[in-house]
């Protein structure tokens, strides 16, 4: 992978984006370096989804609540479920007994950090970094299941 002109490496400051259909299953994830914002990662892995069947609402954090994140879900037929930043001039209605499930996709996203290997980011290549990412999402799915 290549980004901003170098390499990218597994270090500390690497992000992990995914995206989750539930409390379980992650349908995509993808690194990016530390100094990257979030939200173009975000719309990145949405991009690969494709559209969703009509109505399906997308929990999202605080990060991507912007006009563009929220237009690309509506775009792709989902409907966004995030909180406005305090600060919006225009805040929106959004489902809040259903936003209040994010943390079930927050633990999902830290039960990977519970295997050492990707809590301590010994790894520097992204390769070998995503493989385990990958075999900790796996071992997880068929732990639960």
């Amino acid at each position: 992978m290549r980004f901003n002109g170098s390499y990218l490496r597994g270090g500390w400051n690497t992000k992990i984006h995914l995206v989750a259909a539930d409390a379980q299953t992650v349908i995509t994830f993808a690194l990016s370096p530390g100094n990257a914002h979030d939200a173009p990662e975000g719309r990145a892995l949405l991009k690969q989804l494709g559209p969703m069947p009509e109505g399906l609402p997308l929990l999202l954090d605080r990060t991507y609540e912007s006009n563009e994140t929220r237009q690309l879900v509506l775009d792709l037929g989902m409907i966004p479920v995030v909180s406005p930043k305090s600060n919006r001039l225009h805040p929106w209605e959004y489902d809040r007994a259903l936003y209040k499930r994010r943390n079930e996709i927050e633990r999902l996203f830290r039960r990977p950090k519970g295997f050492r290997r990707i809590f301590s980011r010994l790894e520097k290549l992204d390769v070998i970094f995503l493989a385990f990412l990958s075999f900790a999402f796996i071992v997880e799915a068929l732990r639960l299941a």
